[in-house]
């Protein structure tokens, strides 16, 4: 018997090379258009998220984290410094702020007493403002003190006139004159809202740590 070995042809015959091809196209282009699909997907969330960071209604807020305050400590609240060029809007946040802090718990929260000078259409930051304060509040036996500054309150420029609103806020050692908390956040709204209102929301976002 004849055991010459005879070698096999491992390769695929060109008949079943030529069946195969149309099958891996169509496996080529489903993954082609997989992909494609994916990619495009990806790119309508990220417009979408980058459209949703410019819409009316929407805000950024940052805050520090927040030591544990006592509401029945005696508290005061500093005057607001005016960045912007509305008139009086220091004086306007300031009354929301204390309206929310009573809100809040905090009974025994006394305000630094306006004068004539205060009272000015425009009330822009002084450098010797919160020094002045901060010496009113140490006989009130106050510990704390919150305070802050106005940087954006207006409505927009434009056919719609977004009202938008931005503001920091700081809670201060009274005695110390050191700042142990911080916020800080711009808000937009829509163009029926009022900027009052736009400042309201915006401010309890901001001092809601205070609640705790």
């Amino acid at each position: 018997m004849d055991r010459t070995h005879v070698p096999h042809d491992h390769r695929m015959p060109r008949a079943a090379q030529r069946a195969m091809r149309p099958t891996t196209r169509r496996m080529t282009h489903r993954i082609a258009t997989g992909m494609a699909a994916n990619i495009a997907t990806r790119s309508l969330a990220a417009a979408l998220l980058c459209a949703a960071a410019v819409l009316p209604g929407c805000a950024v807020v940052d805050q520090s984290p927040a030591p544990a305050f006592s509401k029945s400590d005696t508290w005061v609240l500093l005057p607001m410094a005016n960045n912007t060029e509305t008139p009086q809007a220091g004086q306007r946040a300031g009354s929301i702020a204390q309206s929310l802090m009573t809100s809040y718990g905090y009974a025994n929260l006394a305000r630094y007493p306006a004068s004539a000078d205060d009272e000015s259409l425009f009330d822009p930051a002084k450098p010797d403002q919160q020094q002045a304060a901060l010496a009113w509040a140490r006989p009130q036996n106050a510990r704390s003190a919150l305070t802050g500054a106005v940087n954006e309150w207006r409505y927009k420029v434009g056919v719609d006139g977004e009202p938008a609103v931005g503001l920091s806020f700081a809670v201060v050692d009274v005695q110390s004159g050191k700042q142990v908390w911080s916020a800080a956040g711009s808000r937009t709204g829509w163009s029926r809202d009022a900027v009052s209102g736009v400042a309201q929301k915006l401010e309890r976002e901001l001092l809601a740590p205070l609640t705790r």
